[in-house]
């Protein structure tokens, strides 16, 4: 864990998307690649996300529904309520710590979002979502690079996956299918994972009919065309 991470323990919040977001050992700290999830869910939305920069056409309906799976500290799923007003957002995760930070969160920054205790998409049982996004665990604990000192101030069940990292994100890709499968409209799972990682998930999506749309760095854009 870099020392700017150590100190958002210490001080108790950290900087996401310009936000200050309430941090505990409870959560992960939010870091600044994650911030490309709200970026690529804008463009989706027909905005901008850097100045000058043209907006490209609007794909989400206008009030479309967001699910941020293993929420955390809640920072995406607030920013993009913040940031997409119209939207409806949806954190679920499975530590009732983790929730307990998010709404702490929400309330701070005044964020209308919903969050609920869920492994994945288990106990989800609203409507068919527009959009799923998620920084699930998906650090291998075998990985030959990896530092666990740096990481050990922050939560193992935030971090760690077993079968090479991906049993969490493959668990989502299947559950995102099974919701998505009576619905004809275009759908989308933007994910986060480490870039070693994106070739397995790419080709494990494929197979089950979400298509690859674009890799943004940590983050990978997947789609479930229209029927």
């Amino acid at each position: 864990m870099s020392e700017s991470l150590v100190k958002a323990y210490k001080r108790g919040y950290q900087d996401f998307y310009g936000r200050d977001f309430v941090v505990s050992p409870d959560v992960l700290i939010p870091r600044p690649e994650t911030e490309a999830i709200v970026d690529e869910v804008k463009l989706l939305a027909g905005q901008s996300y850097l100045p000058g920069m043209k907006a490209q056409k609007q794909k989400l309906s206008e009030n479309p529904l967001i699910l941020d799976v293993g929420t955390g500290s809640g920072c995406i799923a607030i920013t993009l309520k913040l940031e997409i007003k119209e939207a409806e957002v949806v954190g679920l995760d499975v530590s009732s710590k983790a929730l307990r930070i998010a709404r702490e969160n929400a309330e701070k920054l005044g964020a209308s979002v919903d969050f609920v205790g869920s492994d994945l998409l288990c106990n989800y049982r609203g409507k068919v979502p527009d959009v799923i996004v998620a920084n699930l665990p998906y650090v291998d604990e075998n990985w030959e690079w990896l530092d666990k000192e740096a990481l050990s101030k922050e939560p193992e069940l935030a971090l760690y996956a077993t079968n090479g990292g991906l049993d969490l994100i493959f668990g989502l890709i299947n559950q995102a299918k099974m919701l998505w499968q009576n619905d004809s409209g275009e759908k989308w799972l933007i994910l986060e994972a480490d870039p070693c990682q994106h070739q397995r998930i790419i080709k494990y999506a494929t197979e089950r009919g979400i298509s690859h749309l674009k890799t943004n760095d940590f983050i990978l854009v997947l789609c479930k065309p229209q029927e």
